[in-house]
This record gives C-alpha cells, structure tokens and sequence, in this order.
C-alpha cells in the first residue's frame, strides 16, 4: 500500500465523513431524548400504536409493543433508520465513488503515473473506506451508548447493544464491498451515486414489504436487511453466527472480485 496514495484520500474523504457521522449522532441522540416524553404519554402512545398493523413494528425488530418503553427498545425502533439506512448510504456511495473517480475526473493517468501498482492503489483506497466506516461505527456507538446510559430509566442488556452495533457494522461493510464491486463494472466512467442510494433503499424497501406481508416474507433474503436481528429486548438475543458468516462471506467474496477485475479493466485515462 502506498503510504502518499492512502494519505491523500484519508484527507478528501475527512469532510465527508464527519458530516455524515455528525448528522447521524445528531439525529440518534435528538431521538433519545424524546424517550422520557414517550414514557410520560404512554397511555396515548399505546392507543395510537394499537390501530397499526402488526407487521408495522416487526419491520422495526418489536415483537411486543411494550419493547417501546425499554430504553433499548425504543432505541432500535427509533435509530434503525439512522444506524442502518443513513449508514448504509455513506459506506455504499464512498467506496463506489472511490475507484471510478479517478476516471471520471480524469485523474487516472495522473495516479497510475505513479510508481504504483493497480494492486496497491485498490488496497489503499480499500483501506480509507474500511478506517473511514470504523470512525463512523465507533462514534455512533459511543454517542448511543451515552445516549442509552443519560435516558435509561432501569438497567438494559449492554450486551445486546454492542451486538446490534456489530450486525450494522457489518452491514456497512458489506455496502462497502459492493459499491467497491458495481465501480469497477462499470465501462463509461460516470459517478454511480443515484443508482447506489437507489439500490439500498430498494433492499431496505424489500425488507419492509417482506415483514409487513406475510405473504412475501421469503422475499426478504434478498435484501442484507433481514440478516440483522433487531429484537434486542429479547433475553434471548444472541450473535448469530449463520448472520455474521453472511456479511463476512459476501464482503470477502465481493472485493476479492472487485480486485480481479480492477487488475483487469481498461482505465479510462
């Protein structure tokens, strides 16, 4: 890995990366604090909660409606969006963006005129997405652990917190292998954003449709979504290793793949 190479793009990815985590721990600590507003209308809430749907809290990882009034609870609820979406949406358009910008900005035959090689730019860039989703987990994670720990009204399961932390790590990271596999198949050098944040609200759509309709819940193993276990409130809740061999084999599989081909393609200079 060149060392020029990995520092230059930690330094054009910085500004990004702390807007994206300083919204998502905004709107993840903003949420929590309306926690103690939520336990004093709970009478009102639970009227409220009764006409919908059950399928409208399974999407969200409740299998009871009084799982909303845990602290825990109403933090997965409430943050899924945040946490899974909004995250999603940061790792997938920074690592499909990261390769295929040097072609639509015209700067490949400036970087490969570099004394590297195509293996060490593909390894450096891979290496500031994965720092880059880490600081964004770890802030995150911390700023919710606060959260959880300022608003709590009775002690929750920790444990099951940093295990709901570690499925959307690695949700994340999956993204990040795919955007990583869908720019390099790309043959006319153009940024790919739209059609990343397209496909992961189309996969988190699946999901929902999947959860809500009883009918179509096989529907749901297509999306990366219905690998995450949110039912944290669960005694029960536990890592699945079938989930976290999912998102590690996906990940290697699809990066391993995107180095073959990267090595392969036709830059456009």
């Amino acid at each position: 890995m060149n060392r020029s190479l990995f520092l230059r793009e930690l330094r054009s990815n910085a500004t990004s990366l702390l807007i994206w985590t300083a919204i998502i721990t905004f709107l993840t600590t903003a949420t929590m604090a309306l926690y103690g507003i939520f336990l004093e209308n709970n009478v009102k809430i639970l009227a409220m909660i009764s006409i919908l749907p059950e399928g409208a809290l399974q999407f969200k990882g409740i299998s009871d409606v009084n799982d909303l009034f845990s602290v825990l609870g109403f933090y997965s609820a409430n943050n899924v969006i945040y946490m899974l979406v909004l995250g999603s949406i940061y790792s997938i358009v920074l690592s499909s963006n990261i390769l295929l910008k040097e072609e639509y900005g015209r700067t490949a035959e400036f970087l490969l005129s570099w004394p590297v090689t195509r293996g060490q730019v593909f390894c450096g860039k891979l290496t500031v997405v994965i720092i880059n989703i880490l600081a964004l987990n770890l802030v995150t994670t911390i700023a919710g652990y606060i959260s959880l720990e300022t608003c709590k009204k009775e002690p929750y399961n920790v444990d099951a917190f940093l295990i709901m932390s570690l499925y959307t790590l690695l949700l994340h990271l999956f993204f990040a292998a795919l955007g990583l596999f869908m720019s390099v198949l790309v043959k006319k050098p153009r940024p790919i954003t739209t059609l990343s944040v397209a496909l992961v609200m189309v996969l988190y759509f699946i999901f929902t449709i999947s959860n809500i309709t009883p009918d179509l819940s096989w529907a749901g193993y297509v999306s990366p979504y219905k690998f995450i276990d949110l039912d944290v409130v669960n005694p029960a809740y536990r890592i699945d290793l079938l989930n976290i061999l999912y998102f590690t084999g996906f990940s290697f599989l699809l990066i391993f793949s995107s180095l073959r081909i990267y090595l392969r393609k036709d830059i456009y200079l």
